[in-house]
């Protein structure tokens, strides 16, 4: 791969998607922004026109040496990933990919990260910027290509998570990081509360841990970093080896533990560190920790109600990611807080004041 690699221009479609847009905004017509497809389990359903954005896709700039790529929002995230391998360098927030027709716009826009994210950093803190369509059909950019950024309101991480409701991600411009020279996963036999206080312990110290999971009696962790301290660490923590591609099923949600049984809804749990095991009544049902514990996953029929109010009283939240499986009956976040609320709403009505973009699509007002 050269320092700058161009796609094609009939792989940009940008100009067709803004008058797109811009007949939507003029006409009222709300539009449901579709790349892969593959996340459209996350939050509620969009109905309405789908602005369908797959097409506009490739690498528009790649800099191996200042560690910067560009891309267009409907690359698939398998293409942008293969290029990056072949120079050693890879996507630090390891975004999930639920197929092979996952792109890039998609993580962006849902904001998800895979589990090196306690140690690498939010999806959002490797944006440099974007090129957005705006609600009347205008591509503007924002932020660039650089680490220091003009200062002022930062528009592209703000698009960061919003799936699509404040405008059209086009393309999208990423810090990205080497691979380390060395790797080791492993297993140790331990039980849950051996396992948290063991967590606590390693965070405390300089290890080279980048994962870190409790599932079915065992802790798993993953090292990472140069040859001498990896083996160093990996020589004093002991236990197994961790099979192979235990952390690719992982962050994609395709590991065992993510096949549900009928009746079962799949629950995201985000809680401060060190929080112990929720009290949830008399319920026995499956529960991996994620992210050093910080991440949990939790198989059950318990009501959302149930679940959000454990983790509130730690300080946490709690997301449905299959609400269709709770009978559809299931908000899938968390309510906003009164104050927050407001502001998503003044946000929403400034960028998006016809509401054409993705309404509904993360709470059911906006």
């Amino acid at each position: 791969m050269t320092e700058s690699q161009i796609t094609p221009p009939n792989h940009d479609i940008a100009s067709r998607l803004c008058e797109q847009v811009k007949e939507a905004y003029q006409q009222r017509a709300p539009l449901r922004i579709v790349g892969g497809n593959t996340r459209a389990f996350y939050g509620r359903p969009v109905d309405a026109a789908p602005l369908d954005v797959a097409e506009h896709r490739g690498i528009v700039h790649y800099d191996p040496v200042e560690l910067i790529v560009t891309a267009r929002a409907g690359t698939p995230l398998d293409e942008l990933e293969a290029v990056l391998d072949d120079s050693g360098q890879m996507l630090g927030f390891e975004p999930p990919r639920f197929g092979p027709q996952s792109t890039l716009g998609g993580a962006v826009a849902t904001g998800m990260a895979g589990p090196r994210r306690p140690w690498a950093g939010a999806t959002r803190d490797f944006v440099l910027g974007t090129r957005v369509i705006t609600q009347q059909g205008d591509l503007l950019r924002f932020g660039g290509e650089v680490m220091k950024n003009v200062a002022g309101y930062d528009m592209s991480r703000l698009m960061t998570g919003a799936q699509g409701t404040l405008g059209v991600l086009a393309d999208v411009s990423l810090k990205v990081l080497p691979q380390p020279p060395a790797r080791a996963s492993l297993r140790l036999a331990l039980p849950l509360d051996k396992a948290l206080a063991r967590l606590a312990e390693l965070g405390r110290r300089p290890l080279p841990v980048t994962a870190a999971v409790w599932h079915d009696g065992a802790l798993c962790l993953r090292l990472e970093g140069g040859h001498s301290s990896v083996e160093a660490t990996r020589q004093e923590l002991g236990g197994e080896p961790l099979e192979a591609g235990f952390w690719e099923a992982l962050r994609d949600l395709s590991h065992r533990f993510f096949h549900l049984s009928p009746g079962q809804a799949l629950w995201r749990l985000s809680l401060p560190p060190n929080t112990p095991p929720l009290t949830l009544g008399d319920s026995q049902e499956p529960v991996l920790y994620d992210w050093a514990s910080c991440q949990r996953f939790i198989k059950t029929t318990l009501d959302g109600d149930t679940l959000r109010r454990a983790c509130q009283a730690a300080g946490g939240h709690a997301t449905c990611y299959t609400p269709a499986a709770a009978g559809g009956a299931e908000e899938p976040f968390t309510p906003l807080n009164p104050v927050v609320e407001k502001y998503h709403r003044r946000l929403k009505e400034q960028l998006d004041t016809r509401g054409i973009f993705n309404p509904g699509r993360l709470y059911a007002a906006f």
